[in-house]
């Protein structure tokens, strides 16, 4: 959850421009674009080889499958939170899977299909610690959340005010200062926490406390007006869940972190 900033944003949209044309895709025979987070284990992560994976990488992919393509026909993008809408306003991507919370800010620029999870904002502490049980307990200790982080400002404004605030520019940032003690905890979506505690070099480094300090519902970004779009991809998610293809990739993204996440959510959108 970030601040957006429109002139980075602009820039980036300029650079995709450039290097990819038209961007879109050219139907069931061509590339299908999809924007994901690249930095987000668990959710949208490039690997070191170049391949992808995280549960939004296997939503996306199950969207593209039921859309008509093969998995070697999606083309992931890279998004920041910052340049979501404008990737969809310009055709860049046909739609857009990054932890991406519906606002009725948002769907001023954007629709949705989904919601197709729940995250909450959560604290991620050293797995030793048993100092920090709830959000009060960071006050005089510090916390680290990436620049501009609508997470970091809630514990800080409202849950714990004498928290000392450590801003860096990604998460991985924040996990590396955690491992190092220069922070008493790290906060964003549980989501994405679970996704940085269930990684192989991250095994048994981390804890996440289990705190719902937000509600945040995940939903498909796809360009305004396109109601065709929304409904295949609302259909999708709700086979997704019913064939149990949903909770496999629960298991599979966040399993290891024994993430206690909610049940998949009623599509609302599109109704």
């Amino acid at each position: 959850m970030r601040v957006p900033k429109a002139g980075a944003a602009a820039a980036v949209i300029g650079l995709a421009l450039t290097a990819t044309g038209c961007g879109g895709d050219d139907g069931p025979q061509g590339t299908l674009s999809v924007g994901i987070k690249f930095d987000a284990p668990g959710v949208g992560y490039r690997e070191p080889g170049g391949t992808f994976s995280g549960f939004d990488v296997d939503v996306a992919t199950y969207i593209a499958k039921e859309l008509g393509y093969k998995p070697e026909q999606i083309s992931f993008k890279k998004v920041d939170s910052s340049d979501r809408e404008l990737l969809l306003q310009y055709n860049e991507v046909k739609f857009v899977a990054a932890s991406y919370s519906i606002s009725d800010k948002r769907k001023e620029k954007v629709d949705f299909a989904g919601p197709y999870f729940t995250a909450h904002q959560d604290l991620l502490v050293r797995a030793g610690d048993n100092s920090i049980t709830k959000a009060e307990d960071l006050n005089n200790k510090e916390l680290c959340s990436v620049t501009g982080s609508t997470s970091a400002q809630n514990v800080k404004q409202t849950l714990a005010p004498k928290a000392s605030l450590l801003e860096l520019q990604t998460h991985s940032e924040c996990i590396v200062a955690l491992e190092e003690g220069r922070v008493a905890a790290m906060t964003t979506d549980n989501s994405i926490l679970a996704g940085y505690a269930a990684r192989k070099e991250n095994a048994g480094k981390f804890k996440l406390i289990g705190l719902s300090l937000s509600n945040e519902s995940y939903g498909i970004g796809i360009k305004k007006g396109n109601k065709d779009l929304q409904a295949q991809v609302n259909a999708a998610l709700k086979k997704m869940v019913q064939d149990g293809s949903w909770d496999a990739a629960v298991k599979k993204n966040f399993g290891s972190a024994n993430f206690k996440h909610d049940p998949a959510p009623q599509i609302t959108t599109g109704s």
